[in-house]
């Protein structure tokens, strides 16, 4: 397959011409928020025929072969596509969904978090002009079901961030590295979870949270989320802050 180049994401402020980057915007549009009120039938496990996608406005001029495209490049597995046959036919059909990021009630099959030890460090990304309401009031989910949270900051956890003119910055990397975006001289990989130019962390307190009955999952993308408690996660579940 050719390699496609991509623009920055919803986070980078910079209007892109690039069709796989335009489609992939449409497709979290339509799959996290847009389905239902859009007459796109959509599953309780978040998942929509690719046919019945491909019917969107939005997506006119895309096709299967584009949605895969997409699937593959996205930097932060943002979505999922499997094939599923039809009960008491030979026929498969094609099924997409976000991976997590929804404002529509959707049942996304996610792993429960139930020992600090199954994740040491959850880290929640933001910027310093929020931080004085979070610092207050805490974390909340706004508009979607969760709150996100990555298991690490950019770079950490084994994760390239940064490889310059060759050489490697950070020196533990995956084996794997098709996901690396390049800017001149400068490669770095995006960390689901939260965006690369934030500019606090927030680690939260994982044992104290469990202990209270906060909720916390592992999406397929190993995203971290959390409802909170009663929506929120207090500031005194906050173990540290970085900025």
């Amino acid at each position: 397959m050719a390699s496609i180049a991509r623009g920055r994401g919803r986070g980078g402020g910079r209007h892109t011409d690039d069709p796989i980057v335009r489609i992939s915007k449409a497709m979290s549009y339509v799959l996290r928020h847009g389905a239902a009120k859009d007459g796109i039938p959509i599953r309780a496990d978040g998942y929509v025929l690719v046919d019945d996608l491909l019917k969107h406005p939005r997506l006119k001029h895309a096709s299967l072969t584009t949605i895969q495209q997409v699937v593959q490049a996205n930097d932060k597995q943002r979505f999922t596509l499997v094939q599923e046959a039809v009960e008491g036919t030979h026929q498969k059909v094609w099924l997409v969904r976000a991976n997590q990021g929804h404002t529509l009630q959707v049942e996304v099959e996610m792993q429960p978090i139930t020992s600090p030890a199954e994740a040491p460090i959850v880290v929640h990304g933001t910027y310093a002009k929020n931080w004085p309401s979070i610092q207050k009031h805490g974390l909340k989910p706004m508009a979607r079901q969760h709150i996100h949270f990555a298991p690490g900051k950019p770079g950490e956890n084994g994760v390239i961030r940064q490889v310059a003119q060759g050489s490697l910055i950070n020196h533990t990397y995956p084996k794997r590295t098709k996901h690396l975006k390049k800017t001149p001289q400068l490669y770095f990989l995006l960390t689901s979870g939260m965006r690369s130019t934030c500019d606090v962390f927030i680690y939260i307190d994982m044992a104290k949270a469990l202990a209270d009955g906060i909720p916390f999952l592992r999406s397929a993308n190993n995203v971290i989320l959390s409802a909170g408690k009663n929506g929120v996660i207090g500031p005194e579940y906050f173990l540290k802050v970085e900025r």
